[in-house]
């Protein structure tokens, strides 16, 4: 029993030495690394677990809000913005748990409608009493208050992914960042040129 057990123990080792693959490699995974989501286990500070301990409840929480739009919006260009706010935010959630796993971090909880309450000290997040407002608005109501609540949302994702860009130490993580700066910012734009104040 205790040789079987040491064979698999082996097996899952080696198969975790090749997953982590050799620094020196520079094949397609290091050419995107916040695609592929591989992080080293070692080239990373407090900053980039910081980061994506923040960033996973925050986007949940947009994940959140982007799915109200479907029957809730007027606009298609609202639901067009929070189809693709979905689209984008959700792998980043997976490659940013896959981070804290091969850190041996602990990974935020997620559940649907989960209590963002504790979280009222980060850029950016709803309480519950903003997203019970969403939650029950409808129509061109609807529309403006998203738009509203997301620039804010945005602007906090920024914030924090401003910071990991520049202390930062995992190249996936700061990539990830960079990614996350430019494109919640031409959103922000979006948003704004939608609600009239550009």
């Amino acid at each position: 029993m205790r040789t079987t057990r040491f064979a698999a123990l082996t097996v899952t080792a080696v198969f975790a030495l090749a997953a982590c693959g050799g620094g020196d490699d520079s094949g397609s995974a290091a050419s995107s690394p916040s695609v592929s989501g591989e992080a080293s286990a070692g080239a990373h500070n407090a900053q980039d677990v910081s980061f994506a301990q923040g960033m996973i409840p925050h986007h949940q929480q947009a994940i959140e809000m982007a799915e109200l739009a479907d029957g809730r919006a007027a606009s298609t260009q609202v639901k067009d913005l929070a189809a693709r706010v979905e689209k984008a935010q959700g792998p980043e959630i997976t490659t940013m748990t896959g981070w804290l796993k091969s850190w041996d971090e602990k990974v935020p909880e997620s559940m649907p409608g989960m209590d963002h309450s504790g979280m009222d000290g980060m850029a950016g997040m709803m309480d519950s009493a903003d997203m019970g407002k969403l939650k029950k608005a409808s129509g061109k109501d609807f529309d403006s208050m998203f738009l509203t609540m997301m620039v804010e949302h945005h602007e906090g994702a920024v914030e924090m992914a401003t910071t990991e860009k520049a202390k930062g130490e995992d190249k996936a993580a700061t990539a990830m960042a960079g990614d996350i700066v430019t494109a919640q910012n031409a959103e922000i734009s979006e948003m704004k040129k939608l609600l009239g104040e550009n």
